[in-house]
């Protein structure tokens, strides 16, 4: 019965482990990423789209960023919607081919990274937390429906704490890692 609890318990947690490298790897850390226009909309005939299904984003050097459109009709729409991202990113275009220079980060906008890093962070600790208060709930289902013991239900508690101690130190440990790599000159 636990052990049931205890697997979802940690599929919840590998969700959010996910969930959190993903919104971090959307940070800009000074280095080329083509996860950093992930979020990127193009107005492509009146449909927003994903600018990675309309392009080859591709990273030819560590702060360079090349897109080249699928329609080399869409370069402009492709150009405006980088501009109007929150990126602070000026792509250059030769008429088949965007260009983005990732410039190196100021102290003041990498401090502005961390915070946003530890925002994520904080996140997902919460969506761990709920996924705790889930398991013991069930947990506590159970106990009244007289398929556990008080013995196995003060157990399993504990033991659903302890995992969940152990994923917020390994999303902890995530955000300390990316705050590192925002800090790197």
């Amino acid at each position: 019965m636990e052990d049931i609890v205890y697997e979802e318990l940690t599929h919840h947690f590998e969700g959010a482990f996910g969930a959190l490298r993903r919104d971090l790897a959307r940070l800009r850390s000074g280095q080329a990423n083509v996860n950093l226009l992930d979020n990127i909309r193009v107005t492509y005939y009146g449909v927003p789209t994903p600018l990675n299904q309309m392009a080859a984003v591709q990273v030819p050097e560590p702060r360079m960023i090349t897109i080249k459109p699928f329609d080399a009709t869409q370069i402009k729409e492709i150009e405006r919607a980088i501009l109007q991202s929150d990126l602070g990113l000026n792509p250059n275009n030769d008429g088949k081919l965007i260009r983005l220079s990732i410039p190196p980060l100021t102290e003041e906008r990498r401090k502005t990274l961390v915070r946003q890093a530890k925002e994520h962070g904080e996140n997902a600790k919460v969506a761990a937390r709920n996924s705790r208060r889930d398991a013991i709930s069930t947990l506590k289902k159970f106990e009244a429906d007289k398929e556990l013991s008080q013995d196995q239900l003060h157990r399993a508690m504990d033991h659903v704490q302890k995992l969940t101690d152990e994923a917020t130190n390994k999303i902890d440990e995530i955000v300390r890692v990316k705050e590192a790599e925002l800090m790197e000159v």
